[in-house]
């Protein structure tokens, strides 16, 4: 099984990243954390490196669904979304919830995975 949903576009860096946050708005989802890679290496550890973005995305209704089902769910939230510069182009990764599925036997907590593996597809489609 993939752990990853991923896209190359011909969008710049900042057009990725506004784009996939529109498209995850249009499904619920809003970003929580941001962790900019780049700049995080230049400063800790004065490393130049490419644009490269962490979001961390979030459907909350959702989220209260699992966390009812399973409450160290949390260890495994938000999902995580990249965006980096690739040769003049941009990857767009969305972490796979179905990942959760292999790691907690739960058959409730599998449905709900497919439903958020489901919109985080139709947004990374759109991108």
């Amino acid at each position: 099984m993939e752990y990853g949903l991923s896209k190359t576009v011909s969008l710049s860096f900042e057009q990725a990243i506004e784009k996939i946050t529109d498209e995850l708005k249009k499904e619920g989802f809003g970003i929580l954390t941001e962790i900019d890679v780049k700049e995080t290496l230049k400063n800790k550890l004065n490393i130049d490196f490419r644009k490269y973005k962490i979001l961390g995305a979030c459907n909350p209704p959702i989220a209260y669904k699992a966390l009812e089902l399973e409450e160290n769910i949390g260890l495994l939230l938000p999902c995580n979304v990249i965006v980096y510069e690739k040769e003049n182009k941009c990857v767009v990764s969305i972490f796979n919830p179905l990942v959760m599925t292999k790691l907690i036997d739960k058959k409730e907590l599998a449905a709900i995975a497919e439903e958020v593996k489901q919109k985080l597809q139709n947004a990374l489609d759109r991108v």
